[in-house]
């Protein structure tokens, strides 16, 4: 069954070509002309991946993301114009699990859809449960729950907390969680993997400033501490 992808951008010429290609590369594809358009189509279609134009009319890139990852967990590649790091960094702290700077190959974007797919579907098909304290996370169910209650994360956060909580105790630095998280897909620059670890603490510590669970150790990477 071909996975389905939601185009957003408020460019014609950019939603047909992408349309045009990733259809020829065998994926179905629905597009949407801004923020707003692609709220109402995503929660219909539910597509299984969003690639996301920024600086759109009506509602954009951001606010679209603030508002659909309150809803649900559909793992979205952003596509900008805008070379400055710093945007694709704010697109990455509200969900995002990748970006792509216009202009782009073709081939590289459609390679970082498979590795992003990839990602999800292997997390969905491994099925052990780790659990710290008064978190858990449930590999069957691609779910963590922090006293019972469900926590949303993106893919690439919820892979990050899976490595570490796997050993916890062990120090990973900051390379070895770039080339491990790279196996599945990630991408991303050294500082992106600050901002993954920075959401990651908002949604699961208790004081993401004292951190309880992800702790740094300076000059070297991250560990995940035991519950005491």
């Amino acid at each position: 069954m071909s996975n389905k992808i939601l185009v957003v951008d408020d460019q014609a010429s950019v939603r047909q070509l992408l349309q045009d290609y990733l259809s020829e590369q065998g994926f179905k594809v629905i597009t949407a002309t801004d923020g707003q358009n692609a709220i109402y189509t995503a929660r219909h279609e539910e597509p299984d991946l969003i690639l996301l134009d920024i600086m759109m009319p009506r509602m954009d890139g951001y606010d679209f993301l603030r508002q659909y990852r309150q809803e649900r967990q559909t793992p979205v590649i952003i596509i900008t114009a805008r070379e400055e790091e710093t945007d694709a960094v704010v697109g990455l702290e509200l969900g995002a699990d990748d970006y792509v700077i216009k202009p782009f190959r073709m081939r590289e974007l459609v390679a970082r859809i498979h590795a992003v797919l990839r990602r999800k579907d292997e997390a969905s098909e491994k099925f052990a449960l780790y659990r710290e304290g008064d978190l858990v996370l449930d590999e069957r169910t691609h779910t963590i729950t922090m006293k019972n209650t469900p926590v949303s994360l993106t893919p690439i956060e919820f892979d990050l907390l899976r490595m570490l909580m796997r050993s916890p105790g062990r120090v990973f630095s900051r390379s070895e969680l770039i080339d491990q998280l790279a196996d599945s897909g990630f991408t991303g620059l050294d500082s992106t993997l600050n901002v993954h670890i920075r959401n990651l603490r908002t949604k699961i510590e208790p004081d993401p400033a004292k951190p309880l669970y992800i702790d740094t150790v300076f000059g070297v990477g991250y560990r995940f501490m035991k519950a005491e």
